[in-house]
Order: C-alpha cells, then structure tokens, then sequence
C-alpha cells in the first residue's frame, strides 16, 4: 500500500529479544495493546500499523541501563541492544509535531519490555512543511541582518544573569554595540523579572543600540528573553519589534514546540532558540532523545538560531557530540532550511581553533559571556580577541604565534588559556 509514512530509528535496551521488542514498539505506538480487542482487524492494521523496518543488533549488557524492566521467567540475564527502526503512517496523525511525538515517543519509555530507549532520528515526508514552514531567517537571514560575513558571528551573554538594573543594562549594552559587537543575548534566567520588567528592559536596551548604531553605523543584533506563557510571547514580540528589536529569544523546552510554532507564525524577527534543559532528556546514553531527531522539530518549528553547547566547554558533552550536533544544524532539510547553531559554555578566543578545526566552517553563532566580559582589557578587547581567534583559526595560524603580533589575543590567552 502506498502511504506517506514517518520514520522513527531508536537505540533499544532490553531483556527480551530485539524482534519482541520491536514489535512491542510498532504495536503500542499504533494499534496494538497488550491484548486482543475487538476490532483489531487484520485490514485495520494494515492501514493504520506501525511496521518494523530494520533491527540492527549491538551487542549485550550484563545489567540493565534502566530501572523496572520486567525480567522474562526464563532469563539469560543478558540485556540486549541495537537499533530498530520503526514506520508509522502519516495518516495516523498527519502532519502535527504534537501528535508526532505522542506516536514516536508516546509511552514507549514506560514499557516494561525495554531496559532502555533512545530516539535517535527522525525521517518526515514533505507533508510537515506545509504546516511548518521552518525558521524564516536562518542562517543567510541572521548574516543580512547583522551585516557579518564569512565569519563567525560573534556575541556575548547579560552576566551577571539576574540582578542588573535596566541602567546597568544599557550601559553595559552600550559598550559592547559601541565596540562594534554583532549580537548580545538575555541569560535564559532573566526573561521577565519583577526587578526588571521586560518593557523598561527593551526601553533601556534599544535606546543604547540605536545610540550606538548612530555612532558605528552598524546595528546590534540584540536577542531579548521573551519566554512566558503564549500571550506573552505575543504581546512581547510586538514590544520588541515595536520598539525596533531584531531578534528574540526563547527557551524551547519551556514554551514547547507548539509555542515556539505559534512565536514563527507571526514573528517579524528571527527566533533565538535556546535549548537549557536540555540534558534532562539526553545525558543518559539509553534514554531520551539524541540532538539529531529533536533539532529536526526545532528546526520545523522556527528556531533560527539554535544552540548546541561548545567544545570545551563546561558541561558533560564530549566535543564529538557537540560537532555531530553544529553539522545537524547546518544540514538542509525537508525545505532545504538551516539553522545557525549557537556554540557556548565557557567560550574565549582559545576554543575558535578547536571549533574551525572540527567543524570546517564559520557559519557559527560563537557566544563568549566571561570569555569576553572578563577579559582583561575590557569587553571590547574580550570581542577583539574572538575576532582575533577565528582569524588565526580559519588562516591556520598557532593561536600563541598570532598573539604575539596582537595584544588583545595574548591577554586572553594570559587571562584563559592557563586552566
């Protein structure tokens, strides 16, 4: 039968054999239960089953990754692992992100019958463009809006993240855009305070952008906190653009890929997604979701810009997982969008080699919030020396041989290349 169908490759754990397990997955997430019922015709599940498509096996366990897994009577005490990948026919709920992950996920990490699950990928057909048309500016529109090409695009992060006055704001926001920064954003924590209402802090902000711009000629791109509920998310948006704002920001997992949809449907500028919370649903290795499968709906849902975290950084990501997860961003797909990616955590000029070197590319959002605030020459030396790192990156230069000839560089290296 031809039917459009989505594909779903998950990372299983499990006492039983794989084929049980797969099955398992195809049938609860489609027509099955855990018994017969009326109505479960053979023809009813040829047109509305999930099918098993491949079962790769990995290897076994001794133990179980995961607590409650139901152990079979006759047990080998192995625990078994590999990749199955499962179709499931569009028409089942048809081109909805939300009742997307309610057949892909669904209560597949409550069966009993699994030790552990990851969903590692996703695989959507053309229908799912039409209800989400993807992030309007991307990569290209984020360079046209800020006017920097063929480098990075290089920003900071409010620190302190909570405590500022919108006074201290603007100064601080004034120096950076008047030192020719590209882009700045609201910490994930500070969004909408009582201490600091969002319309005093757009007031405050875009008076010291546009006094900078009036200077330099060049407009910061400032990336405003506009997370809330989803009548906020409007009425901040049009308090941002109002106000002449070029970007704004939300955290994802807080307003939902539904909110951040609903934020792309009527956007006039492009959507900064951040992604904290995230280790909840991947640092397990057998649980969650990996970077790859959750992107692609981020990606559906709008997020221009979308972060990754950053080699080197402070959080438990190797480097290889946070370069598997820039290259995802940067691969088109179903319309052919990208998304720029967002590297950040404990970012400075030093980490610029490491990053070109693995990812092979400058179309990166490089954010640096101590690694240019703290800089011992001030924050505009702090954004120098980024600049001064991607140059020495991108022409193959040793980092310690490029500072010699520039002192911004080599007092980063002074202030953080010694931990």
């Amino acid at each position: 039968m031809n039917q459009e169908r989505v594909i779903a490759t998950y990372l299983v754990e499990t006492p039983y054999s794989l084929e049980r397990a797969a099955a398992t997955i195809a049938g609860e997430q489609s027509t099955g239960t855990f018994t017969a019922v009326p109505g479960e015709t053979d023809e009813l599940k040829a047109r509305y089953g999930a099918t098993v498509e491949r079962i790769e096996a990995l290897g076994e366990m001794d133990t179980p990754s995961l607590p409650g897994a139901k152990i079979p009577v006759q047990h080998d005490g192995r625990f078994r692992r590999g990749i199955i990948t499962v179709s499931f026919p569009l028409h089942n709920f048809g081109p909805s992100i939300p009742n997307l992950l309610s057949a892909v996920a669904g209560n597949l990490y409550e069966l009993q019958e699994l030790s552990g699950l990851r969903l590692m990928d996703l695989e959507l057909p053309e229908a799912f463009t039409s209800r989400y048309p993807g992030p309007k500016f991307g990569i290209a529109g984020t360079r046209r809006l800020t006017g920097v090409y063929d480098r990075p695009i290089l920003g900071t992060i409010v620190k302190p993240s909570i405590g500022l006055t919108t006074e201290q704001l603007s100064i601080l926001v004034g120096k950076m855009a008047e030192a020719g920064m590209d882009f700045i954003k609201d910490d994930e924590l500070n969004a909408n305070p009582p201490f600091a209402p969002i319309e005093h802090k757009v007031k405050a902000v875009m008076e010291a952008v546009e006094r900078a711009a009036d200077v330099t000629g060049k407009k910061l791109m400032y990336a405003f906190n506009i997370t809330g509920d989803y009548d906020e998310l409007r009425r901040n948006h049009d308090l941002v653009v109002k106000a002449g704002g070029n970007c704004v920001m939300v955290s994802i997992l807080s307003v939902g890929l539904s909110g951040l949809a609903a934020l792309n449907s009527y956007s006039e500028v492009p959507i900064h997604g951040h992604r904290n919370q995230w280790g909840m649903l991947t640092r397990c290795p057998l649980l969650g979701i990996e970077f790859t499968a959750y992107q692609k709906l981020c990606r559906l849902a709008g997020a221009d810009h979308l972060h990754v975290n950053g080699l080197n950084s402070k959080f438990y990501e190797s480097n290889e997982s946070v370069t598997r997860s820039i290259h995802a961003c940067t691969t088109p797909i179903l319309g052919g969008y990208t998304t720029m990616p967002v590297v950040s955590s404990m970012q400075w000029a030093g980490t610029a080699p490491v990053t070109y070197s693995a990812v092979g590319s400058v179309d990166v959002m490089h954010l640096a919030g101590g690694g240019m605030l703290a800089h011992p020459d001030g924050p505009a030396a702090g954004f120098e020396s980024m600049k001064l790192g991607w140059e020495a990156a991108v022409q193959g230069i040793p980092l310690e041989l490029y500072a010699q000839q520039h002192p911004a560089l080599q007092h980063a290296i002074d202030k953080y290349g010694k931990g």
